[in-house]
């Protein structure tokens, strides 16, 4: 089975280089598309960035854009969900399509609260425990992501694995 209509995972000015590339093979594994807004803060070719998904850069498909505006302007009919600890609602709830957007903010900062406010109803949240900043972004990103493909049967993903040297 062919995963047609991937996922999308989109990084609103991302800061942290191992983050992204944690996020980069997280990405590959799953076959969804990593859209990333600048600034950044690295650079795309740098070090420590590939190091974290070195071996899946290339069965990645990396879109940048120079703003929010250069993405919504090529992405017209995303179906966008904004993931925040201010959000209303828990990230189980939605039913999620194929080929959603999920749209995360900067480590130190999260998503801007006029962009939160304008889509309050598309904001989604991972519960944990109060007083607590947020998960890392990276576990956040995989967090959201396999709860959308769960929704879809984790379509097209291998979902067995075989030990070698055992008898079947």
């Amino acid at each position: 089975m062919c995963y047609n209509t991937p996922m999308n995972i989109v990084l609103l000015e991302p800061e942290i280089p191992q983050n992204t590339g944690n996020i980069a093979r997280t990405c590959a594994a799953t076959g969804a598309k990593l859209h990333l807004i600048e600034p950044l803060g690295f650079r795309v070719d740098d070090r420590s960035l590939k190091r974290a998904g070195l071996d899946y850069w290339d069965k990645l498909d990396v879109r940048i854009y120079p703003n929010w505006e250069a993405f919504v302007e090529a992405n017209p009919e995303a179906r966008l969900w904004f993931a925040s600890t201010k959000a209303p609602q828990n990230y189980t709830v939605p039913q999620y399509t194929p080929n959603d957007y999920f749209v995360f903010g900067r480590e130190s900062h999260g998503l801007p609260e006029p962009l939160l406010a304008a889509n309050y109803d598309k904001c989604i949240r991972i519960p944990m425990r109060p007083n607590l900043r947020s998960l890392n972004l990276s576990n956040s990103v995989a967090v959201v992501i396999y709860e959308a493909l769960r929704q879809q049967d984790f379509e097209g993903l291998q979902q067995e694995g075989h030990l070698t040297g055992r008898p079947d």
